[in-house]
């Protein structure tokens, strides 16, 4: 009806006088009206009576229950005086009356209650339908959002302009920033900071804030603080998408610097490549010309040292050359190929290592090297050069970091896998290192002060083992010393006398 009659309005905690007074008129005119249309068509008062019900309960309806008061007052007197009764009405002495006063006085209420409870309702009903369409916008919004730039301040203006608030502001723990839009009276960092470190979460209706704490499943990212008119559910939503927001942007940052570094890898093993065959043409021509010199003879002692220093020289920058092709063309195997294709045969596990050792040239005889084989007839089907590699990085990293003592290097049959173990006794790798030294470039803060190197070795061993579908690792201890491992597969001649070796990541 109220709706019908287009007169409802939007009931203040106090009504205005003038509109009070209308309002009441309105009710007495309407009990006169019916009282005279009554009279009028000299119906029973039973019945004019019962015509007042209507009348009352519209009014209650309409305008509220005070003014319908004054509306069953005037329907009581208006009766009484189409009754023949005096004006001075005596509610004690007219009972009929006092009934009728109090029906009306009931129903009015009822009616106006219930009103009241349905305009309620219907507001209640009409935020939660604006508050869903603003969370809607705010989503589609949201997952419209350019992740490539940092997303606080895009959330953060983007909550001010969807929910019209007074005041917002974002802190980001990972950055450690804080994100505000609009005035605040205080530090708006300072509060939101505040939020995510005590982890407060709650609404304080006296100051209009709603506090949050960004949660991606259990675990605090940031925090979110708004100031105005905000219901405690639409708050938390925010706060839950504000953290899906972070996730995203910092899963698509990772996927980025990941393509970068596969990108820069590849240029980086390329430019090895280059410059590793690069070097292999002066560096022929520098062995050539020492050795010619040698065997011209005719040269003093001094001259001779110079000619086989030389020659030493070169030989070392030729093996270092070597080692960086190979470093390269596993690198680009790794991101452009499926397969590396191995030239993998039968070859004795002795032998392997001790051309191993061959390679350290007059070192070898500064050292102390112990090789301890279970069976000298021991055979592996691998790729020869790549193994060697292994062995020699494993051999020569050794010899850099002993502190005295034999190097022992060891191979055996372990079930279906060849193990080769190089020990030494020297620094302790810590716990924390003993993975990561087989990154590229990573060396460890005990052995960077003792030695110089590059951190590439024993990626590179790791590698080669990892093509054979093997593992490297290392152990190291202050009383047992230092172990660097590989387990190879063991294959047999005879089950496969040359393969293709699929790559393992």
């Amino acid at each position: 009806m109220r709706a019908a009659s287009g007169a409802g309005h939007k009931r203040d905690s106090s009504l205005r006088p003038a509109r009070f007074a209308r309002e009441c008129a309105y009710g007495v005119l309407g009990a006169v009206a019916t009282g005279v249309v009554a009279h009028w068509l000299q119906w029973p008062s039973t019945l004019g009576l019962l015509l007042y019900v209507p009348a009352v309960a519209s009014i209650a309806l309409l305008c509220g229950f005070w003014q319908s008061m004054a509306g069953a007052l005037a329907a009581i007197a208006v009766q009484t005086r189409f009754n023949g009764r005096q004006a001075q009405f005596n509610f004690t002495s007219a009972a009929n009356d006092a009934v009728a006063l109090l029906v009306f006085a009931l129903t009015a209420l009822f009616i106006s209650r219930m009103s009241l409870r349905a305009e309620v309702q219907n507001r209640e009903a009409e935020s939660l339908r604006s508050q869903l369409h603003e969370l809607l916008e705010f989503t589609r919004r949201t997952l419209q959002m350019d992740l490539h730039e940092e997303p606080g301040q895009q959330l953060v203006d983007l909550i001010r302009e969807t929910f019209d608030v007074d005041a917002a502001v974002i802190f980001d723990a990972d950055l450690h920033r804080a994100y505000q839009s609009g005035a605040w009276n205080g530090d708006g960092q300072e509060l939101a900071q505040n939020v995510y470190h005590f982890g407060t979460s709650n609404d304080d209706p006296e100051t209009g804030l709603s506090r949050r704490v960004v949660r991606l499943g259990n675990v605090p990212i940031g925090s979110l603080v708004l100031r105005g008119q905000m219901s405690p559910l639409a708050a938390s939503f925010i706060a839950s998408l504000i953290a899906v927001t972070f996730d995203r942007y910092r899963t698509l940052a990772n996927e980025s610097r990941i393509e970068a570094e596969r990108r820069a890898e590849q240029l980086r093993s390329a430019v090895l490549d280059g410059l590793a065959h690069a070097y292999k043409t002066p560096l022929t021509a520098i062995r050539a010309a020492s050795t010619g010199l040698t065997e011209m003879g005719g040269l003093s002692n001094a001259q001779a040292g110079l000619a086989m220093l030389i020659t030493e020289q070169a030989s070392l920058l030729n093996e270092l050359t070597t080692r960086l092709l190979t470093t390269a063309r596993l690198d680009e195997d790794k991101f452009d190929a499926d397969k590396v294709t191995a030239s993998a045969s039968a070859v004795n596990v002795g032998s392997m290592i001790e051309e191993a050792l061959a390679t350290l040239g007059e070192l070898r005889a500064s050292m102390n090297f112990h090789v301890d084989l279970t069976d000298e007839a021991l055979e592996l089907c691998c790729d020869r050069q790549l193994l060697v590699m292994l062995l020699t990085q494993y051999i020569d990293n050794a010899r850099k970091y002993s502190t005295g003592g034999p190097i022992t290097i060891r191979a055996g049959q372990s079930d279906a896998e060849v193990v080769f173990s190089v020990h030494s006794f020297g620094p302790v790798i810590p716990l924390a290192d003993r993975e990561r030294i087989f990154d590229r470039y990573y060396r460890s803060a005990t052995s960077s002060q003792i030695a110089d190197g590059t951190g590439i070795g024993l990626s590179v061993a790791k590698r080669a083992a990892a093509i054979h579908g093997g593992s490297a690792w290392v152990a190291s201890d202050e009383a047992a010393g230092t172990t660097f491992y590989a387990a190879i597969p063991a294959q047999t001649p005879a089950q496969s006398p040359a393969r293709t070796i699929e790559k393992v990541s």
